[in-house]
């Protein structure tokens, strides 16, 4: 049986997927809407933010640089952040399962000169994409569209670890 961490990684996955999914149906217009709320940026601006500070979090705790990087392209296209949500998220449940006994032990240093343990970019990945996930969610509902269900409980009917007693 996966770890509880293991699955807060699967759960983070999926949601941001199926976030990505969601949004991938939108227009243009939509997707570069100013947002009516106290929500900073636009949901494409969101979602490139969220997959962004992702491969940091990763690159902190890694040290390996990410495969995609859109400093040329801008906005990046929904389909590169969804190959990149796909990659990091594999690896950060790599890191979760911890099967290779990877994750360090040691402080990591961050680009802007701090000494941080391990585990807070670990628990700072699932707590950042839960806040801008709910950011889309509130933006999506401004549009008039219902967004996803992406609760735990939602995972959990996904993913059959919840079921019908009948």
């Amino acid at each position: 049986m996966d770890s509880a961490l293991a699955k807060l990684f699967e759960h983070n996955n999926w949601t941001n997927l199926l976030m990505l999914d969601v949004c991938a149906r939108l227009t243009d217009a939509q997707l570069d809407a100013k947002p009516r709320s106290v929500t900073k940026g636009t949901i494409r601006e969101t979602l490139s933010h969220l997959v962004r500070s992702q491969q940091g979090y990763l690159r902190l705790l890694t040290g390996i640089e990410p495969p995609f990087t859109w400093e040329e392209e801008s906005p990046p296209p929904l389909e590169r952040l969804r190959e990149s949500l796909e990659l990091s998220g594999q690896q950060f449940l790599e890191l979760a399962r911890d099967e290779a006994n990877r994750i360090p032990r040691e402080r990591r240093r961050t680009r802007d000169n701090w000494w941080v343990e391990p585990w807070v970019p670990v628990v700072q990945a699932i707590n950042h994409a839960t806040e801008h996930r709910e950011q889309i969610s509130s933006m999506l509902t401004d549009l008039g569209l219902t967004p996803p269900e992406i609760d735990v409980w939602a995972y959990a009917e996904f993913s059959k670890a919840m079921t019908p007693a009948g």
